[in-house]
């Protein structure tokens, strides 16, 4: 159940039965000479629509811009800083949390969304506190990676081995191939890819990454192996949803 393919009374009857929500993350950001800008926007956004069909949840609009800083050097690439980030996960937040919503379970495709996101999860929960709205001890959020799910990281290794790196993978670009196959793209791939490098500034990374790529080989990716992917991340992350609504936020602070 799509937020913006549905009318607030379906939103408040929803409501009724659920205050879960499920909302995709990603970035866009240069992900190589093979890989699509918008890769980690689109495979959140279609395994969250996967995950909500399963386990009827809704699923809000895909926030597509991340924090990508130190990708701007590569032409496409588009970023919000730490800061707005966190700015536009508190308004977002908050605006559902106004309406009624309790759960919010980001489903996100980029790790540099990760330490920001956990950020703003605190802003958020000061923020309601001094609101004072109703039942705001009740909201909690948290973030899921898909290509951090196990039996995801697993099928990665056991396909690529070394090769599947740590950014414009092989694994993330064979999801994009099996979900749009029409843009699939052919490019120039050294055998020599660089790894191994600390992240600093923009100028900085295309320095050690001149390619963009973080000691992956994309050009092992498929179409069938994408579907896999998709399949195993829509199955373990259904159950981790369903499992964590489940939780109570005392538990969670025990813990």
């Amino acid at each position: 159940m799509l937020l913006q393919l549905s009318t607030w009374l379906e939103v408040e009857s929803y409501l009724e039965q659920s205050q879960g929500i499920i909302i995709p993350i990603g970035s866009t950001e240069q992900h190589g000479p093979t890989g699509l800008i918008g890769t980690d926007a689109l495979c959140a956004e279609a395994i969250a629509k996967g995950v909500g069909t399963q386990v009827r949840a809704m699923v809000a609009p895909t926030l597509n811009v991340g924090m990508a800083l130190h990708h701007t050097a590569f032409p496409g690439t588009i970023s919000l800083r730490p800061s707005t980030l966190i700015q536009v996960i508190l308004d977002y937040v908050t605006c559902l949390a106004r309406a009624g919503f309790r759960q919010f379970f980001f489903i996100n495709g980029h790790g540099g969304n990760i330490a920001t996101l956990k950020a703003a999860f605190s802003e958020t929960y000061y923020h309601l506190d001094a609101l004072n709205l109703p039942n705001t001890n009740e909201v909690k959020c948290q973030v899921a990676n898909w290509f951090m799910v196990r039996e995801v990281y697993l099928l990665a290794k056991e396909l690529y081995g070394e090769q599947e790196g740590s950014h414009a993978t092989p694994s993330e670009v064979a999801l994009t191939q099996y979900l749009y196959p029409e843009s699939r793209k052919n490019a120039f791939l050294s055998e020599k890819v660089a790894s191994g490098h600390d992240i600093y500034g923009a100028a900085n990374f295309r320095q050690n990454y001149p390619d963009g790529r973080m000691g992956s080989n994309p050009a092992l990716a498929t179409p069938e192996h994408g579907q896999r992917f998709y399949e195993l991340a829509v199955k373990e992350l259904s159950n981790t949803y369903l499992e964590w609504l489940s939780c109570p936020v005392s538990e969670l602070i025990s813990n």
